[in-house]
C-alpha cells in the first residue's frame, strides 16, 4: 500500500467513493507530441489526494484515452491496491478487445462500465434500453464477469428497467445524471431528483449495487446524494477536470472529497 494512504478500502467503507475520469487530461494532452500534461501522473495525484479510483474511457478513434493509457494505468493501479480501476465504453465497439488484453496480462482491473454510445459521439448522451438491448448484452456481461471483472450499465433514471438490469446478471448500474445536472438550481430540481430517488430505491430492492456519473460537480453533487440512496460511487472527470485548472488537481480533489463527505451530514 502506498505510504501516503494508509487506510485501505476502509477509506471509503460507508461513503460514496470518488472515481476521477482521466479522459481529458489525455485530450489536452493529445494535442501536441510532447507527453505532456502525462496521464499516469495525473493519476498518482488524484490517488495521492485521497481518490478512491481512476477512470478511463478509450473510444476507438483514441482522441483522448489511448490504448498505450489504459495499459500504463493498470501497472500504475499496481501501487494502489485500495484503489479500483474502471474501464468504461461500448462493448460493441473496442472495449471488449481492451479488457480481454489487460485482465490477459494481469493487470487490475475492478470494473468495466457498458455505455451505449456511437463512435462519433461527443460524449455518452443515454442510457441501454431495456429490454430492447438486453439479446446483446447478455453474453458481453458473461464473458466480463467470467474474466473477473464487475459490469456496471450505464442507464437513464427509469426505475422500470432495473429488474431487466438484475435478470441480466450485471452487479451494478450507473445512473446518467444529465438530466439532474440541468436541472440543478432550478424549478425542476426536486422533480428531477425524484426520479433518480426512485430508481436508486428499485435498484436496490432487485439487489443492484449503484454508480453515477456525467456533469456531476462541486455544486450539484452533495445534494444529489443527499436524496439519492445508496451510491457507491460517482464517476467524475470534465468538471473535475476543469476544476483542477483553478485549484490543482491535489486540493480539487480533496473539495470533491468533502462534498462526498457533507451529503452524510445530517
Amino acid at each position: 500500500m502506498n505510504p501516503l494512504l494508509t487506510t485501505g478500502l476502509d477509506a471509503h467503507r460507508g461513503r460514496t467513493a470518488l472515481s476521477v475520469n482521466l479522459n481529458k487530461v489525455a485530450l489536452l494532452r493529445n494535442q501536441r507530441p510532447l507527453g505532456i500534461p502525462s496521464v499516469t501522473r495525473a493519476a498518482t495525484l488524484a490517488l495521492q489526494a485521497g481518490a478512491d479510483g481512476i477512470t478511463v474511457h478509450p473510444r476507438p478513434d483514441q482522441r483522448h484515452i489511448r490504448t498505450q493509457d489504459v495499459f500504463d494505468l493498470a501497472a500504475l493501479m499496481r501501487d494502489w491496491p485500495q484503489a479500483e480501476y474502471n474501464i468504461e465504453g461500448n462493448p460493441l465497439h473496442n472495449l471488449m478487445d481492451v479488457i480481454r488484453a489487460v485482465v490477459d496480462q494481469g493487470l487490475p482491473l475492478h470494473q468495466c462500465t457498458f455505455v451505449p454510445d456511437a463512435m462519433d459521439q461527443a460524449t455518452s448522451d443515454h442510457g441501454w434500453r431495456l429490454p430492447q438491448d438486453a439479446e446483446m448484452l447478455a453474453p458481453l456481461i458473461a464473458e466480463a464477469q467470467s474474466l473477473g471483472v464487475r459490469v456496471s450499465l450505464f442507464m437513464d433514471p427509469v426505475p422500470q428497467a432495473m429488474r431487466a438490469v438484475r435478470e441480466l446478471g450485471a452487479e451494478r448500474v450507473e445512473l446518467y445524471t444529465e438530466s439532474y445536472a440541468r436541472a440543478h438550481g432550478s424549478p425542476d430540481q426536486s422533480t428531477a431528483l425524484a426520479g433518480f430517488t426512485a430508481t436508486a430505491e428499485a435498484a436496490l430492492i432487485e439487489g443492484l449495487q449503484l454508480n453515477a456519473g456525467h456533469d456531476l460537480n462541486r455544486d450539484n453533487l452533495t445534494d444529489f446524494l443527499r436524496a439519492v440512496p445508496g451510491v457507491q460511487e460517482v464517476s467524475i472527470g470534465h468538471a473535475l477536470i476543469a476544476d483542477a485548472l483553478e485549484l490543482g488537481l491535489g486540493d480539487t480533489v480533496r473539495d470533491y472529497l468533502r462534498c462526498i463527505h457533507l451529503a452524510a451530514c445530517p
